[in-house]
């Protein structure tokens, strides 16, 4: 998440073949009371191996295995392998199962180098089940309030309408419709006389979340803030003197956590959140000392189930301890790629890159389950998020990103862009591709694909678009700069070159091959190297470039050790297709990009017409405001006010995955996605994808599988495994000014055998840009389209098929309509903006962006509209 000094775009991806299998909602452990009146099952045996999907009796209830399993007695704890499939034998009355309140956290999951849910054998495959299975997940009260497409811990009663409302959607605080996250960095204390940003400088009526960054993984693979350490900044430290710093007595700590435990007592629906890891804390962690310990952090963390178990149990203990509301993985990253991420970690993460990325799932699955069993205990709902990658070449190494169903949401380091780890010049954060970039355009990007660019907001936007809501998603921001010096062409700088001058040693990781990075005055917040050099990278506050280009030397410079004199001019400029904003020096030829007022206006626009969930700020610290008095910018709340501003009355974020009414019914159905390629060789992108039929029939051959996938891939999907997958784009072409549709839709038929009850299928698939897992996977049979419990949608009832299916050519399916259309007609000659609704045709329609004369209709590879249903 801070300052990362190296390659940006040739510095992440992640492992091989994550053995996830996404937890099935039937899966869920319930509670039985009724009357049996179902056969017992052959009774249990300690000394029988057991898979998952088999069924044994025990105490006159059957139980189903969730996983391989041996030795363990069903119904002895709500975490183990065995589910509760209701009582049998008879008119006697089951004892429930164990609920969440008897254990304060789960076993472990499953290690990771073992399948967590290996395919079942085939049961009962000639008998349906003899009554509809209601998603389990409703015998939780709070399951009305669940996020669609977030899995249910099971047997767990989480407490999910703690922070949600009934749709699913985040209840906000300060009257914001979208979020508005800030990280607050345990570092800018006042030392050496440079400015403080303490908990007391937070504009907390203007915030949604707080994450303080960073707690790390210490060295017994707990989560850890250098507690015990004397003048640790978050718990033993104070600031005599300064207002609003007075701590409160009533606090066992001191630091930080007592200041952020005291305003978030003044304003309690702000949520705050510890940051655990960052680039720097990633693969190791400062001591108390302020050296770093090059400990493997998450990469040798993730080797172990019994580890990441102790480290959960660590989060939950910090949660309950201070306060917090959730936390935070910023894991930068679990790559494939050789040479990805902090080069002082090369060492350790080289070795592991096949592992990183199912490791990187294990442990978001563990926090997960350790979260929602806290928080069922305490009566709280405990956040966990992600800080995630934007750069397509990042992501390519990460398999699809199959954490988004543990994640409540992602922030995206839509950031770091461009910078000094190579000489080519760009906007910091871009909003959109334009076509230009001078690095996308040196690789020949744009030439491989379809003239598309990944290093935008936009485009990371739909990669995660494709698994998850855009409510679940925010957009991370820079309220800082990056930038070159000695820049030859381009446009004020833009998309020009600053290869690093003769002589120069560049910083390890960029291959020798760094760029002219911005030094002296035009680089306040910089980072220094292991002999205390700063390394010149143009970092800098906006308060601090704003200063710049007011022509003023701030009166904090000398307290940087910078230069306090200013060559030349610097004006701002604001380009209308990138949405880049820029300063430009033509005296020095130095270029500093970063965020200020009129792209945060552009970005916070884009959320409010996307639906996004919110914009994420690295970091607070750099707000501005204008000091009258002394003629200059300082650290302030002027964004922060203006994202507030657009996003009190700026409407409900999306709350579905879906852009049209899906099937009520789900059958059991799962994927897992396996077997991808390594770093660079994953191209194509051409994994094997198993579909698992955990239902009790089987589906047969004829029948029609479709699926949805993010439009950052060039929509032209196809398979190596003859079953003649099919893809219908929803948007073609370049995506300069940004990518439109969020969805291309895939299709093929169930071949000869069919998917039988228990059994799977593999289909190779093979696309080309990177995409995040598939969404609104349904199942045709006989003409009636069905959902599957692999989204985890909500509201839904599942079903097994009624024996003797054929399969058939597929259907509509779908909900039906009203009978009544409830949206105002659609007009040619009104304007509607994003989220509008209407009714044309006998069907409600969504805007997904401005749009004026467009007939509503799915037709087109650019149509503006999506269709809500029948009406």
């Amino acid at each position: 998440m801070r300052a990362t000094p190296s390659v940006r775009h040739r510095i992440a991806a992640a492992g091989v073949a994550a053995a996830l299998a996404v937890t099935g909602l039937t899966a869920i452990a319930t509670t039985t009371t009724a009357t049996a009146a179902t056969d017992c099952a052959t009774p249990w045996s300690a000394a029988t191996v057991y898979r998952g999907g088999e069924v044994a009796s025990y105490s006159g209830q059957n139980y189903r295995a969730s996983w391989y399993t041996q030795g363990e007695v069903p119904g002895s704890t709500a975490w183990g392998a065995w589910a509760s499939q209701g009582a049998c034998g008879g008119t006697s009355t089951p004892s429930p199962s164990p609920t969440a309140t008897t254990s304060p956290s789960p076993s472990p999951s499953p290690t990771v180098t073992a399948s967590p849910s290996p395919s079942p054998s085939p049961t009962a495959t000639t008998t349906p089940s003899p009554e509809p299975t209601t998603d389990p997940g409703t015998t939780n009260p709070d399951e009305k309030c669940r996020p669609d497409g977030m899995a249910a811990t099971p047997g767990v009663d989480t407490p999910y309408c703690d922070v949600y409302d009934a749709d699913g959607r985040e209840i906000l605080p300060n009257g914001l419709d979208r979020r508005v996250i800030g990280y607050f960095t345990s570092w800018r204390t006042g030392k050496n006389g440079q400015p403080s940003y303490l908990a007391s400088d937070i504009p907390w009526d203007k915030l949604s979340h707080i994450n303080y960054a960073f707690a790390h993984v210490g060295p017994d693979y707990k989560v850890s803030v250098n507690a015990d350490a004397p003048g640790n900044s978050a718990t033993d430290l104070t600031w005599p003197g300064v207002a609003g710093a007075e701590m409160d007595p009533t606090l066992p700590y001191t630091g930080h956590f007592n200041l952020l435990a005291k305003y978030k007592k003044a304003n309690p629906g702000v949520k705050v959140l510890p940051a655990v890891g960052g680039w720097a804390e990633t693969g190791g962690y400062f001591d108390g000392d302020g050296n770093r310990v090059a400990s493997g952090g998450f990469y040798t963390l993730t080797e172990s189930q019994a580890r990441m178990d102790v480290f959960a149990e660590s989060v939950v203990d910090m949660i309950r301890t201070y306060g917090f509301d959730g936390i935070d993985i910023d894991y930068e990253y679990p790559t494939s790629n050789k040479d990805a991420g902090n080069p002082d970690d090369f060492a350790i993460a080289n070795a592991k890159r096949g592992q990183l990325f199912s490791g990187y799932v294990a442990l978001m699955k563990t926090l997960r389950e350790h979260l929602d069993a806290a928080g069922a205990q305490d009566g709280e709902y405990y956040l966990l998020t992600t800080a995630t990658p934007s750069s397509g070449w990042l992501l390519r190494g990460m398999e699809v990103y199959q954490i988004t169903e543990y994640a409540d949401y992602v922030n995206m380091m839509t950031y770091d862009l461009h910078g000094s780890w190579n000489e080519y010049v760009g906007g910091n954060g871009a909003l959109f591709d334009d076509g230009k970039d001078a690095e996308l355009t040196a690789g020949g990007v744009y030439t491989a694909y379809e003239g598309n660019g990944y290093l935008n907001a936009d485009w990371a936007a739909h990669y995660f678009r494709g698994a998850m809501q855009g409510g679940r998603i925010n957009m991370g921001v820079p309220f800082y700069t990056r930038g070159h010096q000695n820049v030859q062409g381009g446009t004020y700088g833009m998309n020009g070159r600053a290869p690093a001058t003769a002589g120069t040693v560049c910083p390890a990781g960029t291959n020798g091959k760094c760029g002219d990075g911005a030094d002296g005055i035009d680089n306040l917040w910089f980072d220094s190297d292991p002999q205390g050099n700063a390394i010149p990278a143009g970092a800098n506050p906006i308060w601090h470039v704003l200063n710049l280009e007011k022509g003023v030397v701030g009166d904090y410079a000398a307290a940087y050790k910078v230069p306090t004199t200013i060559e030349g001019t610097y004006t701002r400029h604001f380009d209308p297709v990138s949405k880049n904003e820029w300063w430009w020096n033509a005296q020095t030829k130095t270029f500093l990009s970063g965020d200020s007022t009129e792209a945060i206006t552009a970005k916070a626009d884009y959320v409010n017409s996307t639906g996004l969930g919110g914009l994420m700020i690295w970091e607070l610290a750099g707000d501005f405001e204008y000091d009258q008095a002394k003629g200059q910018y300082e650290m302030g709340s002027t964004l922060v006010d203006l994202m507030h501003a657009k996003f009190v009355g700026g409407g409900a974020y999306d709350a579905t995955k879906a852009e049209r009414a899906m099937p009520t019914q789900a059958l059991d159905v799962d994927l897992e996605y396996t077997e991808f390629a390594l770093g660079d060789s994953n191209y194509p992108i051409a994994p094997k994808v198993v579909f698992t039929n955990h239902g009790a029939t089987d589906i047969p051959a004829g029948a029609t599988v479709t699926f949805q996938y993010g439009t950052t891939d060039t929509g032209k999907m196809s398979d190596w495994s003859g079953y003649k997958t099919t893809s219908t784009p929803g948007r073609s072409g370049p995506n300069v000014g940004g990518l439109g549709a969020n969805f291309h839709t895939a299709t093929f038929t169930v071949p000869t055998g069919g998917i039988p009850a228990g059994g799977s299928i593999t289909n190779q698939l093979k696309w080309a840009l990177p995409v995040a897992q598939f969404s609104n996977v349904t199942i045709t049979v006989d003409g009636t389209e069905y959902a599957t419990t692999y989204d985890h949608p909500r509201g839904v009832t599942v079903v097994d098929l009624p024996t003797g299916g054929t399969g058939g050519t597929g259907g509509t399916g779908g909900t039906g309509g009203t009978g009544e259309c409830t949206a105002a007609a659609w007009s040619s000659t009104t304007v509607y903006t994003g989220g509008a609704l209407v009714s044309h045709a006998g069907r409600t329609w969504k805007a997904k962006w401005y749009t004026q004369g467009d007939t509503p209709s799915t037709v087109g590879d650019a149509n503006p509209w999506a269709d809500q249903g029948a009406c």
